[in-house]
């Protein structure tokens, strides 16, 4: 009998992808549950239920300011920042079919953090209430409208990459001249500080002012799970199922640009989120870049949770800022990841 034609390797290890659906599901009560977590757990002992109980009956006790005022603020913005930048990192990757694509890639998070630099170092920072985010959505919305316009005009995708990596470069070297330039030692300091990231000492003011935004921005973003798994395929097959590329480029830009700035202009800037999350999230989905986007968000608002929890957690005054531990378990952890794909399709 002749020998067959194509040879089939076994597989190296079983695996049967989830369905999306119940992933999703678990991931976002996991989501629930550790925001709860973060609203009950800090460096003093706290009674949520009659924290909770003094806000509802109007009664201005310590522990219902401390429920209103600093608690429920960082639990809220550490989901919504989180699921903002595991969704950007699934739909970047997805778009640009590069398992290394991150939210940063085009360039938006360095934007942002640069509008809050020049807000910092104007001196409105501390005069003028909530210019510290404005300021961080003014710099995203910079760099959204330059990368709009060029893929308005019909740049292609390798063409964003250059003036995503140029944007982030320009605005990085902006930064550390604010910072060489500072007048006063402290405010650079400060402006160090906030550039590590961090969900402490924020108002629901932040929070009413991304969440709009933010909820944009995933709905433009979501709106190209379709054209994402035909992307898969490339570019001209997605053309040909008529996915208007175009369309689909202005939309990941603008929806980005809306998450991910008004995340960093809240908070700072939280790394490797967005980049290790949908690689852990890919593989339960059989690998469809537009099954992963609502896993990926939900992980990610899980990750950072987890990780501002340990944060409170651990034994150290003053504590670290969320970006530090964020980038200290995600580098290893990628790096642990990529070995052990080693030969396998991203």
């Amino acid at each position: 009998m002749n020998a067959p034609l194509f040879r089939t390797e076994r597989p190296t290890r079983r695996f049967r992808p989830a369905r999306p659906a119940p992933m999703t599901l678990a991931l976002a009560l996991a989501s629930v549950f550790l925001t709860l977590a973060s609203v009950a757990v800090g460096y003093a002992p706290f009674d949520l239920v009659a924290a909770a109980g003094d806000r509802i009956a109007g009664r201005e006790t310590l522990a219902a300011l401390v429920l209103w005022e600093l608690r429920l603020p960082r639990a809220l913005l550490g989901g919504l920042v989180g699921f903002s930048l595991g969704l950007t990192g699934a739909v970047m990757q997805g778009f640009l079919r590069n398992p290394l694509a991150d939210p940063g890639i085009l360039g938006i998070s360095s934007a942002a953090a640069l509008g809050a630099v020049i807000v910092f170092y104007g001196g409105l920072a501390g005069s003028v209430g909530l210019a510290l985010p404005l300021g961080g959505i003014a710099g995203a919305a910079c760099a959204a409208l330059l990368l709009i316009g060029l893929a308005a005009r019909g740049s292609g995708t390798l063409g964003l990459i250059l003036a995503g990596v140029g944007l982030s470069s320009f605005a990085g070297a902006l930064t550390a001249l604010a910072l060489n330039l500072s007048p006063n030692p402290y405010a650079a300091l400060e402006i160090v500080f906030w550039l590590m990231g961090s969900l402490a000492d924020r108002s629901l003011d932040h929070v009413l002012l991304c969440l709009p935004l933010m909820a944009l921005g995933w709905a433009l973003m979501l709106s190209t799970a379709a054209a994402l798994d035909a992307l898969a395929l490339g570019e001209d097959t997605a053309a040909s199922l008529g996915f208007d590329l175009i369309s689909v480029r202005l939309r990941m830009i603008a929806g980005a640009a809306l998450a991910v700035g008004s995340g960093v202009a809240v908070s700072g800037a939280i790394g490797f989120v967005g980049l290790v999350v949908p690689h852990l999230v890919r593989p339960w989905v059989g690998g469809r870049p537009g099954a992963s986007l609502w896993p990926s968000g939900f992980a990610g608002a899980v990750l950072v949770l987890a990780a501002d929890l340990g944060v409170r957690l651990l034994a150290t005054r003053p504590e670290l800022k969320l970006g530090v531990v964020t980038a200290l378990v995600g580098a290893p952890f990628l790096v642990v990841l990529l070995l052990r794909n080693r030969g396998r399709p991203a």
